[in-house]
């Protein structure tokens, strides 16, 4: 098996709006997650039909977020994995691609929303649970080196966890952070 990279980065503004696609989203968060999946594995967590899902999954691989597995056991058809650990998006494309942008960020928004109404009011996890909005005045090479901290703490807790490869007692547990510079660009002196 290859080895996969670290993250895959996407910026072309056509690949960003490859990813933005409901189904789509879907899929690669399970993959991401560490699963491989079939065509019709995929169709199911989407709603979708296999052949619909598969049109889908060459879009995804064309654009290098997604590859090919080996071959199922009974060889009738190879499965899907991610290209990468994780997967980023760099917000700074124009146009078609920066609004597909955005529409990657409401869904991921939309879904984290879901997930906090669906934790139980029992639920012996739910003292974890937290969402945080600051606003912070910050130079540009500060604002940089802030989000590369932010990343670095996500990676080093990831710890290249999977769904299928994690300590007993541990759960999924869903983060969002968002860095935006809000306001007015300051004149350069």
């Amino acid at each position: 098996m290859a080895k996969q990279k670290p993250v895959v980065v996407i910026s072309d503004p056509q690949a960003i709006r490859a990813l933005a696609h409901p189904a789509r989203q879907r899929v690669i968060d399970e993959l991401y997650n560490g699963k491989v999946l079939t065509a019709t594995e995929c169709a199911e967590i989407a709603g979708l039909t296999p052949s619909a899902m598969s049109y889908h999954l060459r879009a995804l691989e064309k654009w290098g977020i997604i590859e090919r597995a080996e071959e199922s056991a009974d060889g009738r058809e190879r499965p899907w994995r991610s290209k990468a650990a994780s997967l980023r998006i760099d917000s700074t494309s124009a146009g078609a691609g920066r609004l597909a942008g955005h529409a990657i960020m409401r869904t991921a928004m939309n879904g984290v929303l879901e997930q906090f109404q669906d934790l139980s009011e029992d639920d012996p996890w739910d003292d974890v649970s937290t969402l945080s909005r600051s606003r912070l005045w910050l130079t540009h090479e500060e604002a940089v080196r802030f989000s590369k901290e932010l990343n670095d703490v996500v990676d080093r807790f990831k710890k290249k966890r999977t769904q299928t490869d994690h300590p007993a007692g541990a759960r999924q547990i869903s983060s969002l952070y968002a860095v935006v510079p809000i306001d007015k660009a300051p004149e350069e002196s």
